[in-house]
């Protein structure tokens, strides 16, 4: 059973946010629910479909507000929804601060590309795992 990873992208370079959905609908089998350049379009929409997404990965620097600002918005979120940050400035301090905010992992935009493809790769078989023992359930 085939179960896309409904991920939700907050990143404001068109270019890297095209790629990215790309690379990971071809190479983690992710389905691209929606994106969004700014703060406040990423936190609208996240919290106004609360139940249709697993994933979030969020850009620190937004052409409008910060990332920090979504990641907060949804720290509060079920149980099974990831938040990942992919950045450029995955400092120690960034990193940090992103585990304050229960981010569930950080990723460097220049070298750890490949890590958050395997990180959705894993995730959507933890959400393979959910839906076939809710189907069991019913």
């Amino acid at each position: 059973m085939l179960v896309k990873l409904r991920t939700y992208i907050v990143e404001d370079n068109a270019t890297i946010r095209e790629n990215l959905i790309g690379a990971l609908q071809e190479l983690a089998q992710i389905e691209a629910v929606g994106t969004a350049e700014t703060e406040d379009d990423g936190k609208a929409w996240l919290s106004e479909h609360a139940s249709q997404w697993d994933l979030a990965i969020v850009d620190l620097f937004l052409r409008q507000g910060s990332g920090l600002g979504v990641l907060a918005a949804c720290r509060n979120r079920l149980a099974n929804q990831k938040m990942v940050v992919l950045s450029n400035y995955a400092t120690p301090d960034v990193r940090m601060r992103c585990a304050q905010l229960g981010v569930d992992a950080v990723f460097d935009k220049s070298n750890e590309i490949e890590a958050l493809v395997d990180y959705c790769i894993a995730h959507s078989h933890t959400r393979v795992g959910a839906a076939r023992a809710g189907s069991l359930a019913n």
